[in-house]
Order: C-alpha cells, then structure tokens, then sequence
C-alpha cells in the first residue's frame, strides 16, 4: 500500500484525480477559446491566380489577435459578401463579366456548416449586369439585393427555402453619366441597401452622381424608383453609403472628389437632405484619395472612411442632433490601398484590409473618443476585399 494518502487518497489515486483535473482544465481552455474566437470570411479577387476565394478569419475578441483558418470556399473572384439572418447562408458576388456562360457576373449562396465554418455550395445566379460589386439582403432576409458596376443595373433575386437564390425578379439599368470621362461615361451602381423600415433601397451609383431611391415591394421584390434620392456635385462619384444606427442620417464616401456627404435621412420619402460634404481625407496629404468604404460605430457616434489615395483611416465624430462631422483622427491604414473595412461584433477592433500589400491589420477603437489604436495583430492572404463577421 502507497503511503502519504491524502483526504483518504493514495498517492498514485491523487495524481490520477489531479491529472483528470489538468485534462479538464486544459478542455475547459480550450472552449473557452473557441468562444472568445469570432469568425470573419474574408472576399477576394482572384483574377491573378494567388486567391483561391473566400478565406476564414479567426479573432480573438479579448485581444484582437488574429489567424487565418483556411479557405471556406473556392469561387471566383468573391469581391463582397453577405450573411442571411439566420447566420447559416452567406452570399457573394463573383464580380467577373462572364458568368454560367452569359455576360454578366453572378451570385453564389453557400451553406455555413456551423461547426467548423466551411462553406457548402447550394447554387448561383447570374447577377443579371457585368462586374456586381456589392450584395445585400432586404430586412426581412427574402430578397438578395445586388449593385452591377460595369453595367450600371440592380437586381433583385428570391431567397429560395433552403437558402438559395433564384432567378432575378427585378432589374433596373441606370442612365446617365457624369463629367470624369475617366470614370462616368455611364453608370456605375457600387452600392444597395434597404433602409431600417424595408419600404425603400437606396442605390449609389458613382457614375451618374446621383443616389436612387427605390420603393422595394417585400411580396413580389420589385424596385420602383421613386422621385426622391439624392444629386451630388458633378463629379462627385459616389460610391457607399452607411445609415446611422437610428436610422435618421446617412452619410456616403464620394471616390472621386475625395469627400463624405453628411444627410438626414427621410424614411417617408425615401429622401437624403443634405446636412453637409466635407473631405474624406482631412489631412489633405493627396488631392486624389478615392474613399472606398464607410461605416458608422455600433455606438452610432462616430464615423469612419478609407482613403487609398493616401493609405489612410479618417475618423469623424457625428453630431446627434444635426448629423453634422468633425474631423478627430487621420492614422495610417498599415498597409497598401484600403479597400473595405469593418468593426468585430465587440465595436472594440477595427479591420482593415488592404487590397494591394495582401494584409489585414487590426485596430482597437476607443469608444469614447473614436481614435484607433495600432496593435501588431495581422494576417496576409492574398488581395482582400471584403470583411464580413459572422
């Protein structure tokens, strides 16, 4: 018999108890790390053959660390992202010009297994224009929404039973054009969402300068225009929008003249008033800094733009009352060409990804100021495009 017992234990039953304990403990950490993790996919272009498609992020929501996980799906070129309600169908445009043998790009819906993350085909559409560049789903997660930039159309498609998209019910080509020969010889949708009450979409077109209001019929899905929206100056090129939390302003990132348009947001007419442009680089390093993305803080008071001319993250204050913005920060992006940005389901880290240096870094965001904080959590993957958290 083994001396020492211990509260009636052997020694060698009080390792074994004490080794069983570790083990748990060591499980215990392990879940406990699977719950702090939150995941992102991560859209890319694929055209230069580096990008396989639709990339997984891990996130530590504690510490912001970051890792990737694979790739959750190969599609070609998966530029946007969108996530049905229920958490379990995500949505990607393939921003090609040729798609399923048709001149248009497409639009694929992918099962999420929630175990692991990786993502199931269920079908795809063609997006019904050449080069979509942004997908959306109305609020009552029944119609998916698409913006085609090279052929300046929108596009309703049903949200099928199982999760899959059918064909497109509602297509409307823009007209128009602006003065940047370059850029606006004709339309250019670049942005589709549906306002808080789902009575009306709102599409930015950058090369008409114009925002169009939609009136969106939740039975049927289709869009009739209505005679309301917003004109920008010419030349302007807007290119997205992001409504306020409380839904009653909206503010839109202008590519061309490198500003941010402040309004207040009219749900009965689907109207934006102008409250105020000012520019979207308030350091004014370069004249030419195309904003690309634009969010406002869970927090809803303050405001965020990328800069790709001067690789820069401009952050605004927003005034509650009148929706009006004060410049608060200008920090470098980290890395090459901001495209699209985003915040962890915390509000507490900002994700950027910077399209051409193949990199995502990660800021801390105070919620009280509205500053970023560089940390020294990044990933490379190659091109990324688009953040979406799950």
């Amino acid at each position: 018999m083994e001396s020492d017992p211990i509260d009636g234990l052997t020694r060698r039953e009080f390792m074994s108890v004490a080794a069983i304990g570790v083990l748990g403990l060591t499980g215990q950490s392990a879940r406990n790390q699977r719950r702090a993790e939150r995941l992102a996919y991560i859209g890319t272009y694929t055209t230069d053959g580096r990008s396989k498609g639709i990339y997984m992020l891990r996130m530590d929501s504690q510490t912001g660390a970051v890792r990737l996980d694979g790739v959750a799906a190969t599609t070609p070129s998966p530029s946007y992202l969108a996530l049905h309600g229920n958490g379990r169908v995500l949505y990607a445009v393939n921003e090609l010009s040729e798609f399923m043998g048709e001149q248009s790009g497409g639009v694929s819906a992918f099962r999420v297994d929630p175990a692991t993350g990786r993502l199931t085909a269920i079908n795809q559409q063609t997006s019904q224009g050449k080069a979509p560049c942004y997908v959306a789903l109305d609020r009552t997660n029944r119609w998916v929404l698409v913006a085609n930039y090279v052929s300046g159309s929108v596009a309703t498609l049903p949200v099928r039973r199982d999760g899959g998209v059918d064909v497109a019910r509602s297509v409307i080509e823009h007209k128009g054009s602006g003065p940047n020969q370059a850029r606006q010889t004709s339309p250019h949708a670049h942005c589709i969402l549906a306002d808080a009450g789902n009575r009306h979409v709102l599409v930015v077109d950058l090369g008409i300068d114009a925002v169009v209001s939609y009136q969106l019929d939740g039975a049927t899905g289709k869009l009739t225009p209505v005679s309301t929206g917003a004109a920008f100056k010419p030349g302007a090129g807007p290119r997205h929008l992001a409504f306020h939390p409380k839904g009653v302003f909206a503010f839109v990132a202008n590519e061309l003249d490198s500003t941010v348009s402040a309004f207040r947001y009219d749900r009965e007419r689907g109207a934006l008033d102008e409250v105020q442009t000012t520019p979207a680089s308030p350091g004014g390093t370069v004249a030419e800094n195309y904003p690309a993305d634009i969010h406002v803080s869970p927090s809803g008071r303050h405001l965020y733009v990328s800069n790709r001319g001067d690789n820069t993250i401009a952050a605004f204050a927003i005034d509650e009352g009148t929706g009006q913005l004060t410049p608060v920060q200008q920090i470098s992006c980290g890395g090459n060409w901001p495209r699209n940005f985003t915040f962890d389901p915390s509000g507490r880290f900002l994700l950027v990804a910077n399209q051409r240096s193949d990199s995502i870094v990660v800021f801390r965001v105070d919620a009280e100021s509205g500053r970023l904080t560089p940390t020294e959590h990044r990933v490379e993957l190659p091109v990324p495009v688009c953040i979406l958290f799950t």
